[in-house]
């Protein structure tokens, strides 16, 4: 499925026209995430379909659902924009953007620059790099361009390997753990303990899928993550709110 994914992007890179620039103030998802009113950030993701789980919800809201998140509590959105496979749509990030004042996290499969530029274009805040569907090299070009245009970027690792290796090139700002397999799409969140001490001591932790619980959350937070990623839970929520607060109930940091 990931080497097909991958096809696909390299297809859309090709025929990709650039976007004109649209005008929005940049928010720092670290910052957002490190100043959670919760023990844990929560980038709260907005998508309406998954190759694993296939359809989520019948119809999107984007504009109702990014308020419900910034109502509840969470520090960031992330919006899917991939549409083959998770139905996504670029000009979400806009609507995003013009309904909440949170950092928005792009979040696709960018493996070339033009996706980076476009990114910036779009209006997101950062962007979502994979390492283990490029080459590090480029990951770090792709990572640095970001930057120089004020984005940040959420780097997803995998396994151990994915974790010492990335550090040989970058020392991410932001590092995502993805408890999903990508070849199997299983997911377990004990591989952010697994993968944990092979990270940078400086970074900022976020655990990604397969999160549904308060005791997932009590459990990552024990570990010393600072943020969590949940899409699908939320997603299929009756009231998104509500099982917001119901997960991170007692789970505010007085400020």
């Amino acid at each position: 499925m990931l080497d097909q994914i991958i096809a696909t992007k390299k297809e859309e890179v090709r025929l990709l026209e650039m976007p004109a620039p649209v005008a929005v103030k940049r928010v720092s998802l670290k910052q957002a995430l490190l100043e959670s009113t919760f023990d844990l950030g929560l980038i709260a993701e907005i998508k309406q379909a998954s190759p694993s789980k296939g359809l989520l919800v019948e119809t999107l809201d984007v504009k109702g659902i990014a308020r419900s998140y910034q109502m509840a509590g969470a520090s960031a959105i992330s919006v899917l924009t991939d549409y083959p496979y998770f139905k996504g749509k670029k000009e979400y990030i806009k609507q995003v953007k013009d309904a909440v004042d949170l950092p928005v996290l792009r979040k696709d499969f960018i493996i070339d620059a033009k996706q980076v530029e476009e990114s910036y274009r779009l209006g997101a805040d950062a962007i979502l790099l994979i390492a283990g569907v490029m080459e590090y090299n480029q990951l770090r070009e792709l990572y640095e361009q970001a930057y120089e245009l004020g984005l940040e970027c959420l780097v997803e690792v995998h396994d151990e390997e994915e974790a010492h290796t990335l550090l040989q090139y970058i020392k991410p700002e932001i590092v995502g753990v993805n408890n999903r397999n990508l070849k199997t799409f299983q997911t377990s969140i004990n591989q952010t303990e697994l993968i944990l001490p092979s990270l940078s001591k400086e970074a900022v932790i976020v655990s990604e899928s397969g999160i549904r619980t308060k005791d997932d959350l009590i459990y990552l937070k024990n570990l010393g993550v600072h943020g969590v990623l949940m899409g699908e839970t939320l997603m299929k929520a009756t009231d998104r709110s509500k099982a917001i607060e119901s997960l991170f109930a007692n789970e505010r940091t007085v400020r």
